[in-house]
């Protein structure tokens, strides 16, 4: 079957436009910036807080709760 018949030609030659890149062009939007800081930021924040939280319970209950906990967690897994 024909994409088109001979009388439609002049139908189809009016359809056929050249793509203007320059003209049809529009800037996409940039995104949103205050969210994604405020992600990082907040999970910089838990981050140290984390950091913090374990530097204070290594100074209070020293290294070998710590490393009791390690070898607790490995013997599990294995």
């Amino acid at each position: 079957m024909a994409l088109a018949w001979p009388w439609n030609w002049p139908y189809l030659n009016a359809m056929v436009q050249p793509i203007s890149t320059q003209h049809g062009m529009i800037a996409a939007p940039r995104p949103q910036g205050r969210v994604a800081s405020a992600i990082v930021w907040g999970a910089a924040s838990l981050g140290g807080l984390a950091v913090c939280g374990a530097a204070a319970l290594w100074f209070h209950y020293g290294t070998t709760v710590f490393f009791e906990m390690i070898a607790a967690g490995i013997s599990a897994c294995f």
